[in-house]
């Protein structure tokens, strides 16, 4: 079990044997997995033209289904109607679950995470009770409402308000919501109003169909979408509605917690929900490359081609090192907090709290990744790729909304860099000790000697330590600058940010390697790989930076630093790498 607290794998050498990887998937998960996978095969996959026609109804129908298996009540403890499975195991359900069509995945992840989760975790005992295990079985469906036309980002500057009756005993509702995902076929909706001349938002529950006035609660037409396009989104109007007090959720003026919270979940589930998009859009590509021919030969053995494919192999495998390792560190936390007496609700909301960072990282990276899986996806099928008869036209068009899904990237990693800071200056998390060291270091004389890297993964396992530096050096400099005023500094932040993503992810692959895999595996050549183009990307992303805030002898020192710390004793042969992993997985014809 690990003991690591959120961000702390930046100043702490993390061992592969206490992260958690796909490979150590119990019997219990993998039957999991593997029902998720047969439903989407045999019900989603045959019937994808009827998500791209706009079938809401066939939606619906399949999210009963989902219903019927268990697959909405998983996060759901057993006494309101769930299957009580841990953290990891909600992540392989949404993993498998939305790959093979973003309308699904949308409709599940709305369903599961912020439809539901908001109650399970700040909801009285009676709503619990009320609310979770239709929720759970499927017999109603949830809708979460907090983004308005002038508030998207910022959640707290909604204009929804909910005025207390003269008798005390309900809340007049007034006001818009857009963008409401299931807003079409939900029943229990979550949504956020401020009270009277409140500061900040409260959040409420409330089943539709047990409203004094149906028409109190009323909806704008399907929106037309890029992608997404049988997912039910529409905007949802609140016209004098009148709901019991006990609708009230969490605490009055709470609201803007409950909707940070439910986005830190919402995000690791959606670098979950990438997952399987991009496994199948390899096997779609790798497939064709195959099939195609041009030149009388497979368009497979062209080097431009391989090297696409070798490349979109390698951020999959990278991407679900990152997510399962961050999800089994979530859990760990829960575990070890019931432990301690906490209850089961407060230890889920402190886990997720905890590693928000990471679930930060994960919505970037991957949702990224993701949507170039497709897009290199279309390249391989050429001039068929642009066409609705093939499937790379719609997977494009789906994976683009998981960019702005749950905050935007930009808000992302924005935030994934400001609360480490945060954590800093609260003294939760140590980093000064370890920038300040870095700059010792950097004063210093470097060692000449060449280390002996004969240990399987010795080398990448330096190389993560000195991007690590990077980081402190390239963040503590900047803090030591604009101290408070660093959250003004926005495209520093993000170059931040990007050096951040790259070290958790690269390290991720790199411990899932060394745990589970032999020096002349598949997977090692991809984790190094990924590391060489880590590497590439930190350089870039810490110069910029460097050139932008410092100047004269610091700036010179300062690059002098990143030269050492991004340096190879034994550079990697990157083409043989990626012709390597091509050719296994051409051979293969799948992930």
């Amino acid at each position: 079990m690990s003991t690591l607290k959120g961000g702390e794998f930046l100043i702490k050498e993390i061992e592969a044997k206490n992260i958690f990887t796909m490979e150590d998937f119990s019997e219990e998960q993998k039957m999991l997995r593997d029902s998720a996978r047969e439903f989407i095969d045999k019900v989603v996959v045959p019937n994808k033209e009827r998500f791209e026609k706009k079938d809401y109804a066939f939606t619906e129908e399949c999210m009963k289904q989902i219903g019927e298996m268990g697959f909405l009540g998983i996060a759901v403890p057993e006494n309101y109607g769930g299957l009580g499975l841990g953290f990891v195991s909600t992540m392989i359900a949404c993993d498998y679950i939305s790959g093979a069509t973003g309308s699904l995945a949308t409709a599940y992840g709305a369903h599961t995470g912020i439809g539901t989760l908001p109650i399970l975790l700040y909801g009285t005992e009676a709503q619990k009770q009320k609310y979770l295990p239709d929720l759970a079985a499927g017999t109603k469906f949830g809708a979460y409402c907090l983004t308005e036309p002038d508030a998207g980002s910022d959640a707290n500057s909604g204009k929804t308000k909910a005025k207390l009756s003269e008798d005390g005993k309900h809340y007049i509702i007034n006001g818009q919501k857009m963008w409401i995902s299931n807003a079409g076929f939900a029943d229990t909706f979550t949504f956020f109003a401020k009270i009277d001349d409140d500061k900040n938002i409260t959040g409420f529950v409330v089943n539709r169909s047990e409203l004094e006035n149906p028409e109190s609660l009323t909806f704008g037409e399907e929106e037309h979408k890029l992608g997404i396009r049988a997912s039910s989104t529409r905007q949802v109007f609140f016209n004098d509605m009148k709901v019991p007090v006990e609708c009230l959720l969490g605490e009055r003026n709470n609201g803007f917690k409950i909707a940070l919270n439910a986005l830190n979940v919402g995000r690791i589930k959606l670098a979950a929900a990438c997952l399987d998009a991009q496994r199948r859009i390899f096997n779609l590509s790798v497939q064709y490359s195959n099939e195609r021919k041009q030149f009388n030969t497979p368009i497979s053995t062209f080097g431009a081609i391989r090297k696409k494919l070798a490349e979109m192999a390698t951020a999959t495998f990278v991407s679900e090192a990152g997510s399962y390792r961050a999800a089994q560190d979530i859990q760990d936390k829960i575990d070890a907090l019931v432990a301690g007496g906490m209850s089961h609700q407060e230890a889920e909301l402190k886990g997720v709290e905890e590693f928000a960072v990471e679930c930060s990282i994960l919505k970037v990276y991957v949702s990224d990744i993701a949507q170039k899986a497709a897009d290199e996806g279309i390249q391989i099928f050429g001039g068929m790729g642009f066409s609705e008869d093939t499937p790379m036209e719609s997977a494009w068009r789906d994976a683009r909304i998981s960019r702005i899904y749950e905050g935007t990237n930009e808000i992302n990693r924005l935030l994934s860099v400001g609360m480490l800071v945060k954590r800093a200056f609260k003294g939760e998390i140590d980093l000064m000790s370890p920038a300040m060291a870095v700059g010792k270091e950097l004063m210093g004389i470097p060692s000449f000697e060449t280390p002996d890297y004969s240990e399987f993964m010795s080398e990448e396992k330096a190389i993560i330590a000195n991007l690590k530096k990077v980081f402190l050096m390239v963040s503590g400099a900047a803090l030591q600058k604009y101290m408070m005023e660093i959250e003004k500094q926005q495209h520093l932040l993000i170059n931040a940010s990007e050096i951040l993503n790259q070290i958790y992810m690269a390290e991720s692959a790199i411990l899932r390697v060394e745990k589970n895999f032999g020096p002349d595996s598949i997977e090692a050549a991809m984790a190094q790989l990924n590391l060489y183009k880590a590497v590439e990307a930190v350089i870039a992303a810490a110069k910029e930076g460097i050139v932008s805030f410092a100047d004269g002898d610091e700036q010179r020192m300062m690059l002098s630093g990143l030269r050492r710390f991004t340096k190879y004793t034994n550079q990697p042969n990157v083409i043989a790498l990626t012709e390597k992993i091509a050719k296994h997985f051409v051979e293969k014809n799948s992930y």
